[in-house]
């Protein structure tokens, strides 16, 4: 079963940018710049922001489906550099080290599995999930802090 990860379209949030801390903070927001590599995950590009660069850190509602329970909404890191990052069939590089929570959703956005898995162990269960033809789509977490990471959808 072949699948897709999109990163965050980059538009979305490039006008925050512009906003100073104040009105960041107003918004539950705020500036960051990366103190040290492999440590923020740039939900737009879907890899590590490299040291030095900005970042916002910001509220991200991911899963918005109204008469779901699971609706959801949670932190995460966009960078100010960040490209729409796409990988079709394999992970892209943020989650291919880090133990990631993943949920299988159906069309209604009802949890239909769940499981916790690291490395290759996570391609094999998107398969898994996706062999279910109830699965619509499936939501990475970080699995430690419990973050978004991304949508993984059928290709």
């Amino acid at each position: 079963m072949s699948f897709q990860i999109r990163g965050l379209e980059a538009g979305a949030f490039a006008h925050l940018f512009s906003m100073n801390a104040d009105e960041l903070g107003a918004i539950g927001a705020r500036r960051v710049v990366a103190d040290q590599a492999d440590a923020y995950p740039c939900r737009i590009a879907l890899r590590r922001v490299e040291e030095g660069e900005e970042l916002l850190l910001l509220n991200h509602a991911h899963q918005t489906e109204p008469t779901s329970p699971y609706r959801a909404a949670g932190p995460i890191f966009v960078s100010r550099s960040a490209r729409t990052g796409s990988y079709r069939g394999e992970l892209p590089p943020m989650l291919r080290d880090r133990l990631l929570s993943l949920r299988a959703y159906d069309a209604s956005a009802f949890i239909v599995d769940a499981e916790v898995a690291e490395g290759g162990e996570v391609v094999r269960l998107i398969e898994r999930f996706f062999a279910d033809p109830t699965v619509a789509h499936i939501d990475a977490h970080f699995a430690r802090r419990g973050c978004f990471a991304a949508r993984i959808e059928r290709a």
